[in-house]
């Protein structure tokens, strides 16, 4: 690791490139409906909030991991991208497009986001999907 990835970071983009995950989680979002495995990768939370193995290794371990991760030009275009992306879908809960679990994720997900880099694009998830209510769990643990 150097000193700009000092939180591993390229343990996002090695799951994202792998098998082309980040392109079939583009391709799921802009079809409406997610249907294989990359929440953990794509949209990470925060460690501790799932009990995963998947939940531990990618989860971000605070607001600073938070900010790396969205000043990496990769991660930063990408997150970016699947989030603009998943705003541009009309007449879908999250829970439609996600599944009850991971619809739960995107919450935790875009509420650390938005609290750790204040980027209105995560503010417009939460308003659109969430009734602008962000994550009480995140937000206790961010404190």
């Amino acid at each position: 690791m150097n000193d700009m990835d000092t939180y591993d970071l390229s343990r996002f983009l090695a799951a994202q490139d792998s098998y082309s995950q980040y392109k079939t989680a583009l391709e799921e979002i802009r079809n409406g409906r997610k249907r294989s495995h990359w929440m953990w990768f794509v949209f990470p939370q925060l460690k501790g909030l799932g009990h995963s193995y998947n939940a531990d290794y990618y989860g971000i371990a605070g607001a600073d991991e938070a900010r790396a991760y969205w000043l990496h030009p990769v991660l930063r275009e990408r997150l970016r991208e699947i989030t603009e992306a998943l705003l541009l879908l009309d007449g879908l809960s999250a829970r439609q497009i996600f599944g009850e679990v991971d619809a739960m994720k995107l919450r935790s997900s875009m509420t650390l986001f938005w609290t750790a880099t204040g980027e209105g694009l995560f503010r417009k998830v939460l308003d659109k999907y969430y009734e602008g209510k962000m994550c009480d769990s995140t937000l206790e643990m961010l404190r």
